[in-house]
């Protein structure tokens, strides 16, 4: 048996031919990603015809634009861009009509974050915006043709989201002195919030997520831990605060991981035209949909039977006739077809990835491994093709978040990985989000405790059923994941033989107290819940123990740091900090700066530079293919 052939980088990384696809809301126009001077922009085409040409519409050499959205008008289309990573987006409108004007940037000020709170209607849309103080999303009306912003209200401070419905109610979500999640709302004449109901922040260390208004402006349908350790959905009378169960899954959260990205599906599906809902996701191993309405349970079942992936970004037209689909795979991703309800009849769009053959790519497989203290955590097993499965090299990759999971996808850095002869296992520690509250709680003190020991559990797992070679393993992870990498040369030295530490924190005090001024006022339920204050001496002191940089004289497995020059999380002294301390004891450790990314780099020559440089790193110490 022998590997396939080596797969360049840059086959992995290079920006997708297509991806992102959405039908405009009269069904008539298609607008996807696709690259424009090797930045992903917004292109558009007509369905109308076979023959019809692809139109780009923005027209950003910098950056790669992510995040579009229709407007109800197919005239106007809006977007969101940051400045190199520092994630203050600005909201930009696109006139298809105009193909010769440039985009607008409708918040154009400098330094400030604007996020969309829904969709454009009749023109106009609502956002928050935190241009009066960096600490304060304020509500403002946004005119999409004209670029009038309209204050609605200021935020007094506590504040952690706002919502407003069609009828232009407002509500928000705040944190109490206690900790807990009042869901209120606006009273415009007192400019004060207006208790309706409280839920457990503990219970919720990210926010309540999803929360949506019904369309008659009566509830608010929310994920709800109530009366059950499973996340399900359930309705808030806004009047009374009185919850009822609209639905849920005996074993599997909502599926949580839209609250961390909006470029990831929503857990709630809804009409396009009336906002009714038409379904709802869940996920386990894999995802789970529940169709609530007859007809969308119709299209589901013939959406279904286009792929053996799962549903992923999925739009339709007003009427709920054309519906454009993309599916997510382990090793064939972003699969789209237009489909209409009416005829039945179904095209292939696009595979974002022509140049990839998913029969030279990797399944993922899912496994569960014991803990040693009998948890169950949910994991991913990637095992390189061509090679018999016993005695592998292994990279354990580790997730950021912490409060976010690894689930069954296509994860263009494990299959460069699996390509070059390295098993990958993805461990869903606790603390990960998805599989119930208890599960995300039992990481509440247990940084470098108990998280840690279900990675290196994971990694005797491995090794116990002859996968890895015990000798050859690495670890390998992001933000939280980076984290997790440092604690494991400096509290477990001896498991690891390499280790690549991305944009992680290596100071959990400074860590926090750097955070973005729109962060901290939000952290009760998860950094000081699950980590501490460093404001309380007694807790500093046992963050400082769990803090990589207070053993940096324990490393000594081979390190690689990268680190965002802008990153706005996990800003660039975590790891200056960590590598002068190393190279001050004559230490070498390779330290790869990239200037124009953020937390999470974006530009495809970065992320090909990063996975080159890892690749060449892992080569080197672990044995597998560069």
């Amino acid at each position: 048996m022998a590997l396939p052939d080596l797969i360049p980088v840059e086959d992995f990384f290079s920006p997708p031919t297509r991806a992102a696809a959405t039908i405009s809301p009269d069904g008539t126009t298609l607008a996807f990603l696709a690259p424009w001077k090797n930045r992903l922009n917004v292109w558009v085409q007509s369905l109308e015809s076979d023959a019809a040409e692809p139109r780009c519409v923005t027209a950003d050499d910098h950056r790669s634009v992510f995040h579009y959205e229709w407007t109800d008008d197919p005239r106007w289309l809006i977007y969101l861009q940051d400045a190199d990573g520092d994630e203050n987006w600005h909201i930009h409108r696109v006139d298809l009509e105009d193909p010769e004007a440039p985009a607008v940037d409708l918040t154009p000020f400098p330094g400030a974050m604007a996020l969309a709170l829904g969709e454009v209607k009749n023109g106009r849309t609502t956002i928050m915006l935190n241009n009066r103080h960096p600490a304060a999303l304020d509500v403002h009306e946004l005119d999409i043709v004209t670029g009038e912003l309209t204050l609605i209200a200021e935020n007094p401070g506590s504040v952690f989201t706002w919502l407003r419905s069609d009828d232009g109610d407002l509500f928000a979500t705040s944190l109490t002195a206690g900790g807990d999640l009042e869901l209120s709302r606006w009273d415009t004449a007192s400019a004060t919030l207006q208790r309706i109901t409280t839920f457990d922040g503990r219970d919720y260390p990210m926010g309540i997520h999803p929360m949506v208004p019904t369309p008659d402006g009566t509830g608010m349908w929310m994920g709800s831990f109530r009366d059950t350790d499973r996340m399900g959905l359930v309705r808030v009378d806004l009047r009374t605060g009185e919850q009822t169960d609209v639905d849920s899954h005996p074993d599997f959260d909502l599926d949580p991981r839209a609250i961390v990205s909006p470029f990831l599906p929503q857990p709630l599906i809804q009409h396009r035209r009336t906002g009714e809902l038409l379904g709802v996701r869940y996920l386990g191993e894999r995802q789970v949909i529940h169709a609530l309405d007859r007809e969308f349970a119709e299209v589901l079942d013939n959406l279904g039977r286009l792929s053996d992936g799962d549903i992923s970004r999925l739009s339709s037209d007003r009427d709920g006739r054309r519906w454009v689909v993309g599916f997510n795979h382990d090793r064939d991703p972003g699969l789209t077809y237009l489909y209409d309800h009416q005829t039945g009849e179904s095209r292939l769009l696009f595979r974002p990835l022509p140049h990839l053959d998913p029969e030279q790519l990797a399944p993922m497989q899912p496994v569960t491994i014991p803990a040693r203290d009998g948890l169950a955590l949910p994991s991913y097993l990637t095992l390189p093709p061509g090679l018999e499965p016993t005695n592998l090299p292994l990279v354990l990759v580790v997730h950021g978040g912490p409060w976010y999971r690894d689930g069954w996808t296509f994860d263009a850095g494990v299959q460069m990985l699996a390509n070059r002869g390295y098993a990958v296992l993805q461990v869903n520690f606790r603390g990960s989000t998805g599989f119930g509250k208890a599960f995300t709680k039992a990481a509440i003190g247990e940084f470098a405790g108990a998280m840690h020991d279900d990675l290196i559990d994971g990694v005797n797992w491995a090794v116990e059923q002859g996968y890895a070679d015990r000798d050859r393993v690495a670890i390998f992870g992001g933000s939280y994941g980076g984290y997790a990498a440092l604690v494991g040369v400096t509290f477990t030295p001896d498991v690891f033989a390499a280790a690549v530490d991305y944009v992680g924190i290596s100071d959990l005090a400074n860590f926090m107290r750097t955070l973005p001024p729109i962060a901290r006022p939000h952290l009760a339920n998860n950094w000081h819940t699950y980590v501490g204050d460093p404001d309380d001496p007694d807790q500093l002191a046992d963050m400082m123990a769990r803090s990589p940089i207070t053993r940096v004289d324990r490393i000594r497995t081979p390190l690689m740091v990268i680190q965002g020059a802008n990153d706005v999380r996990v800003v660039q002294a975590e790891s200056d900090n960590l590598v002068a301390a190393l190279r001050a004891r004559g230490v070498d450790v390779e330290y790869l700066i990239q200037s124009e990314e953020g937390h999470g780099a974006v530009n495809p020559e970065t992320v090909i530079e990063m996975y080159s440089a890892v690749a060449r790193f892992l080569a080197r110490h672990l044995g597998g293919r560069e």
